[in-house]
């Protein structure tokens, strides 16, 4: 009897050491892809945000070239004045002259005719000036109004960033202390949770208080579906040796990342789309692993949120 209860217990054994091995084989490539689509997002977030850079200094430089251009157009008119009040005095000397001559008259006829044609050249040249810069004025106009708009929608993005940081720290405010943080960076919102608030030292299973603590994380993000989602999993340096369904700290990071996505998928309301779960290891510490303390803050569970920027995208492609 005891014989067949060990060989049970050792064929259980292989059997779940091969199913961890595929499933942390497949974890990896999905994480891999996801890492990449991830970093693919942020090249262009902040490929998009140099793009709006430039129109900015290109509307700028536009903007100057229009005073330019306007200063030429005010310029034309005063020549145009001018000549106009040269042709009236031309005119009152011709009106004189004919009493007078009609040599003379011919002569100033002739030198008339040529000052009205200089004259239609010159009404001629400030017509067309007048309608390229009405023209410049219209596109400087549009382009500014895209760049409002762009401009605004980048704002809203970041107060609603902020809101969801603030909603964030609301729900958690009971577990302040317990080696849990929220705070906002460069439009992302980073919540990050110690392991003596989530997991027993070698384990992936999510303890009670760090169930309700991700629970009400979830009730947060079911109602912001517009928001991605990535749950890094951390460790520390210290080599892992506690449990032989696990190949080292990139395993069991891995599940632990994978332990918190499936407690927030038990809130419908969340999108699997939005969710990413990755395992980082001890290879982006933010502490010291000299110390315990550092050590410590290292075993964490860190969820980065980030706004999607398709309505972003698509005003910059038309501006």
């Amino acid at each position: 009897m005891i014989k067949k209860i060990a060989l049970l217990a050792l064929a259980g054994t292989l059997m779940t050491s091969c199913v961890s091995s595929k499933v942390h084989k497949e974890l990896e490539g999905k994480y891999a892809s996801l890492k990449r689509k991830y970093r693919k997002t942020n090249d262009k977030f902040t490929a998009l945000k140099r793009a709006n850079d430039a129109d900015k200094k290109a509307l700028a430089q536009l903007e100057d070239e229009y005073q330019k251009l306007k200063a030429e157009r005010d310029n034309l008119e005063g020549k145009y004045n001018a000549a106009q009040a040269n042709y009236n005095n031309i005119k009152d000397s011709y009106d004189a002259l004919e009493r007078n001559s009609s040599a003379a008259i011919a002569a100033n006829s002739k030198k008339n005719r040529e000052l009205l044609s200089k004259l239609e050249d010159k009404e001629r040249a400030l017509a067309e000036e007048r309608t390229r810069l009405d023209n410049l004025q219209r596109d400087l106009e549009a382009r500014s109004r895209r760049i409002n708009e762009l401009e605004s929608l980048i704002a809203a993005k970041d107060a609603k960033m902020q809101g969801l940081k603030n909603a964030i720290s609301k729900a958690l405010r009971n577990f302040e202390g317990k080696g849990l943080t929220v705070e906002e960076r460069n439009g992302k919102v980073y919540i990050s949770m110690e392991n003596k608030l989530l997991f027993e030292s070698g384990s992936w299973a999510v303890g009670a208080q760090g169930q309700k603590a991700v629970r009400q994380l979830g009730k947060v993000l079911g109602g912001n579906p517009d928001i991605a989602v990535l749950i890094e999993g951390h460790t520390d340096d210290d080599p892992f040796t506690g449990n032989a369904q696990l190949s080292g700290n990139w395993d069991l990071s891995t599940k632990r990342a994978t332990a918190i996505v499936n407690i927030l998928l038990q809130n419908k309301q969340i999108d699997p789309q939005n969710l990413t779960a990755a395992g980082r290891g001890e290879f982006a510490p933010v502490a010291s692993n000299e110390t315990n303390e550092g050590k410590s803050k290292n075993r964490r569970i860190e969820v980065i949120l980030t706004p999607k920027l398709d309505e972003i995208t698509k005003l910059l492609n038309d501006i």
